[in-house]
């Protein structure tokens, strides 16, 4: 008996296998029309997507490799295509007053936000090591060109939206200013308290001496003061908390183009 059941299900399996290719071919043959119209759609559609996708990646590259360097003298940033070496962009900019300079250096970009009022409408950390520094936008469209930030690189708010969104993350960030590096137009006193490129190259060399052994963060701090003290009493110079030229020669440092 349950022998008998299995063919009669077996039996009545095939049978439907059976109808269903039949009409699964009927239905092809009455169909083909059909198909071969949706496939012709759907090539141009395909078509139309592959003009539409060049089109985009003309006006909007996916930039791997990308550079930022500001002229802090001409207030002017540029951003560089590095695979290609070419300037992709121009802009004019806003950079610090003498009172409160913009820093010189070599930095990557750490945080990317959209903030509001002063900043304007982006923000873009810089990894300075002795302050909170960033390239941004502005509620002041007219300070553009001038020295006129506390530090910062201020931009129209329409050109920090086209920069930030082209530039990513860890971007490499380049600020010159003059002919001598991190010492700008040229050497200036440093006195506790104060910050910057050059202060940070002293503490580089006092540090290579083997007198310093604090952080490299441009700050010249107590830290920084006693290890410049000792180093002019090991070397029979007048002990003083200024840096200035004598201190500069002793350190082997020099302005050089």
């Amino acid at each position: 008996m349950l022998l008998r059941r299995r063919l009669f299900f077996i039996t009545i399996a095939f049978i439907c296998s059976i109808v269903v290719l039949l009409l699964g071919n009927k239905l092809e043959f009455d169909n083909e029309k059909g198909y071969n119209k949706l496939e012709l759609e759907a090539k141009n559609v395909y078509h139309k997507y592959e003009e539409w996708e060049e089109k985009q990646l003309k006006e909007n590259p996916d930039y791997d490799n990308l550079w930022i360097l500001i002229n802090i003298d001409s207030k002017t940033l540029f951003l560089i295509d590095l695979n290609k070496k070419e300037i992709i962009k121009k802009y004019i900019v806003a950079v610090g007053k003498p009172s409160t300079p913009t820093p010189i250096g070599n930095f990557i970009i750490i945080q990317k936000a959209k903030w509001g009022a002063g900043f304007g409408t982006r923000w873009m950390r810089l990894n300075v090591p002795w302050g909170k520094y960033g390239i941004h936008g502005t509620n002041k469209p007219n300070s553009i060109g001038y020295d006129a930030s506390h530090g910062c690189v201020r931009m129209k708010n329409k050109d920090i939206e086209e920069l930030y969104g082209t530039v990513k993350y860890k971007t490499p960030v380049t600020l010159i200013k003059g002919a001598f590096g991190p010492f700008g137009h040229g050497f200036r006193v440093i006195k506790p308290g104060d910050r910057g490129a050059d202060v940070r190259e002293v503490q580089k060399r006092l540090k290579r001496k083997g007198y310093y052994y604090g952080y490299l963060d441009g700050v010249y701090g107590d830290y920084m003061k006693k290890a410049l003290l000792k180093f002019q009493k090991d070397n029979d110079m007048p002990v003083t908390d200024k840096i200035w030229y004598n201190t500069y020669k002793e350190l082997g440092i020099f302005l050089m183009e």
